[in-house]
């Protein structure tokens, strides 16, 4: 485990500040969030994948070609990043490519984040979501921790086989609905067995699902809310708009792959209910997760018919919603502009730098 000592060493160093990411996820976010405030950045893209950074040129000033994402975490590289003064902006590619040990153990840069929480978003983490959610004492859906009790609609998710950031969530009514549609999984080489006895079920909380995105540091005067997007998934997405003879008619099997993301508002009396929940996360990881959150996180929830919030999955690290930066009207009734998760962070780490904090908001 890298100390905490170590990393503070390395930024109290540092002079003039450059914002690094992996080319994957929400990079074109957090650079151009970090081009708003003036930073310098650098991207790191998988050979074949640098496009969009070419293409969007603006936010990307320097631009590194790897033959794997994962070479990033080479020395090389890594006592490039530190002689350059970059503090790297995680977000779920980031975790998934480099892994969690690599971050925890191995990746001496700052990292803005808390590098030790980010594996509390695997639901088998022994300090994970649930645990968090539940010390928070905020709802979330209903485990079935053997799946010959299900007697109700209900959400089996499982990682991808073949995909390391997709989930292969499935909905089932019953544990005859639950071998059959596994197995076939199984068969079909989309799931592995092993990662199957692993996965979580979940009973299929029924509302209007919206993702809270906050943003808090140990520096924050207090829990910012972002805004609010849904996830455009396929091939649900447009299936669930067809006329329900059709849906009958048509033998697809249905999957939960993120592919986009639509902008979305709260009505304000319910505003309410939305800032308790972030301020009641913040305080429940802090007490678990020493220095606690820092930076973005998401509460994916459900909003009922009884206009009840449940949290059916937690983003400890930049959620994947680039539409927020656009269409967000909270950050301007907060700060008279409206931005993103990308401009959030450029702005927390100028000031750190200006106030001589940074190693507070880095681990």
């Amino acid at each position: 485990m890298i100390k905490s000592s170590e990393i503070k060493k390395i930024v109290n160093d540092y002079s003039d500040v450059k914002i690094g990411v992996l080319g994957s996820h929400s990079a074109l976010e957090i650079m151009d969030g970090a081009k708003d405030e003036d930073f310098q950045t650098r991207v790191f893209c998988q050979k074949g994948r640098e496009g969009p950074y070419q293409r969007f040129s603006r936010i990307a000033d320097e631009i590194t070609v790897l033959n794997k994402f994962k070479d990033m975490a080479s020395a090389k590289i890594q006592k490039e990043l530190r002689d350059s003064n970059t503090i790297i902006v995680p977000h779920r590619s980031l975790t998934v490519y480099l892994g969690y040990k690599t971050i925890e153990n191995s990746f001496k840069v700052p990292i803005f984040g808390n590098r030790k929480l980010f594996q509390a978003e695997e639901r088998t983490a022994k300090k994970g979501q649930y645990y968090l959610l539940e010390k928070a004492k905020i709802k979330y859906p209903k485990l079935f921790k053997d799946p010959k009790r299900i007697n109700k609609p209900c959400i089996v998710k499982v990682q991808e086989k073949n995909r390391p950031l997709e989930r292969a969530f499935f909905t089932v009514s019953s544990y005859k609905d639950y071998v059959k549609k596994s197995e076939e999984r199984v068969k079909q080489g989309v799931i592995a067995r092993k990662d199957l006895e692993k996965a979580s079920i979940e009973e299929l909380a029924i509302g209007t699902y919206m993702n809270f995105n906050f943003f808090h540091t140990p520096i924050s005067e207090q829990v910012d809310f972002i805004g609010i997007e849904r996830r455009l998934q396929t091939n649900i997405h447009d299936y669930n708009a067809l006329p329900a003879q059709q849906q009958l008619d048509i033998d697809v099997d249905l999957q939960n792959i993120e592919v986009g993301h639509t902008p979305a508002s709260i009505r304000e009396s319910l505003l309410e209910k939305v800032f308790k929940m972030g301020d009641k996360f913040v305080r429940a990881v802090k007490k678990e997760y020493t220095p606690g959150i820092i930076g973005p996180f998401s509460l994916q929830s459900v909003i009922t018919k009884d206009l009840e919030l449940i949290v059916y999955d937690v983003s400890l690290r930049v959620p994947g919603n680039p539409i927020v930066a656009t269409t967000s009207p909270y950050t301007k009734y907060q700060y008279g502009k409206t931005f993103g998760v990308g401009r959030r962070i450029a702005m927390e780490i100028k000031r750190a730098h200006e106030e001589d904090r940074l190693d507070e908001i880095v681990t």
